[in-house]
């Protein structure tokens, strides 16, 4: 769990993450680095679920799994990335973030981290 805890504070070093979080599937929290006016469990419930509606979807297509969704806001954009078949990783990043750069610092950390 320290591993996890690390990766998410250097997303918060590096890319001025205001929240993320590694979860389930089901939305199980596995690791945070959130702010404390998130309401935590809405977060990751809706995550989680906007993530099996996309792999439902894409099934659907029959495109292949998918492996991140960008959703932007006014002054934030957030990322959900799959992590393997069994966990999330979440970040919500100012907008003005080196957006290229977090998505492949996102990818490193989902190829290369093992569930």
């Amino acid at each position: 769990m320290a591993d996890l805890q690390m990766i998410l504070k250097e997303l918060r070093t590096e890319f001025g993450a205001v929240s993320s979080a590694i979860i389930s599937r089901d939305g199980t929290l596995l690791a945070g680095d959130i702010s404390g006016s998130v309401t935590l469990e809405t977060l990751t419930i809706m995550c989680a679920t906007m993530m099996g509606a996309a792999v439902t979807a894409h099934s659907g297509l029959r495109i292949g799994q998918p492996k991140m969704i960008r959703l932007t806001s006014d002054k934030h954009e957030m990322f959900v990335a799959g992590v393997g078949h069994k966990a999330i990783l979440i970040t919500v990043v100012p907008k003005g973030t080196r957006v290229d750069a977090l998505q492949q610092r996102l990818y490193k950390i989902v190829d290369t981290w093992h569930e």
